[in-house]
């Protein structure tokens, strides 16, 4: 059973199970489903009722969740990440116990670890949490929730966390550097060396499927990507070679970046362009003999094929 295939990361899984003969799939969605494997649970919280979609399931995917929103607006952010990405969580972990559900693979982020490291340090699945907002709060609460009925009910738990996802379709801040790259305006990122770890929607997926029945992943945290990191202006280039339209970059030193998103109060949508994020997958590569099926250039390449 599948939470959130409507979503980004959800949709691209739900295509893949969906043309597996070895899984049958049914989706938990919140308005009335086209296709005959979703069955409609409504809003997710503390109180929706899984019962229907849990029936002679084997394996939940939940990677249903109130996505990171760097502008909130409510009164109390943690409060509303709250009732979905924990209260809601656990709820559909508890109804799962009960329906005799094997495993439950719990789609995290790498906002657990925490927003930064320094570069040739990079997180690691055993680290200490370190979350800096209230979606990072949330989702280690939803972990150690997880954890806990885990080591009380028999049930076992996969975590993944993944960093930036991208791929064909991606929203956010992702997609707001594609258009930018395809409109050649000119960007002051041309001398930028951070490095940031990110995975592209198929090596995702891939490793959500291993982690179906992988014995190993039982009641263990895995980090995931690419396995290569990329400064931004290395990046930049890259989804622009994958578009076929030069990446028109400007050198501007980092500090002078910094200094003026400062005074422009855009220091933490800077931060996110010239600071580390790097993430250690050795414990995924080994535990489970997996490996990223794509390079990155052959991730961006794949943003921008077309669909048969």
């Amino acid at each position: 059973m599948l939470t959130g295939a409507s979503g980004f990361i959800g949709s691209a899984l739900k295509a893949e199970l969906a043309s597996d003969s070895g899984f049958q799939l049914v989706t938990a969605v919140r308005k009335v489903g086209a296709s005959p494997d979703c069955v409609t649970v409504g809003d997710m919280d503390g109180c929706t009722d899984f019962s229907e979609a849990l029936t002679g399931v084997d394996v939940v995917i939940h990677a249903a969740a109130r996505a990171h929103i760097m502008r909130d607006e409510v009164d109390d952010p943690l409060a509303e990440y709250r009732k979905v990405n924990v209260e809601g969580t656990l709820n559909l972990a508890r109804q799962a116990v009960v329906a005799g559900v094997r495993r439950f693979v719990f789609l995290s982020s790498i906002k657990v670890n925490g927003e930064a490291t320094t570069q040739g340090n990079p997180f690691q699945a055993n680290d200490v949490p370190s979350p800096e907002d209230a979606y990072g709060v949330s989702k280690l609460e939803a972990e150690q929730g997880l954890m806990l009925m885990a080591a009380e009910s028999g049930m076992e738990v996969v975590i993944i966390r993944p960093p930036l996802v991208y791929g064909r379709g991606v929203k956010g801040n992702f997609s707001s550097m594609i258009r930018l790259v395809d409109k050649g305006f000119p960007l002051p990122l041309g001398a930028i060396h951070n490095r940031r770890s990110l995975v592209g929607i198929d090596n995702l997926v891939d490793l959500i499927i291993r982690c179906i029945d992988h014995p190993a992943a039982a009641n263990q945290v895995f980090l995931v990507s690419d396995g290569e990191d990329l400064s931004t202006t290395v990046l930049l280039r890259g989804v622009g070679k994958a578009m076929g339209k030069p990446a028109r970059l400007i050198p501007v030193q980092a500090g002078l970046l910094q200094f003026g998103a400062t005074l422009l109060g855009k220091k933490a949508v800077v931060q996110r362009l010239l600071g580390s994020l790097q993430v250690d997958i050795s414990k995924t590569r080994e535990l489970l003999e997996w490996k990223p099926r794509y390079t990155v250039e052959e991730g961006l390449r794949r943003c921008f094929e077309r669909s048969n």
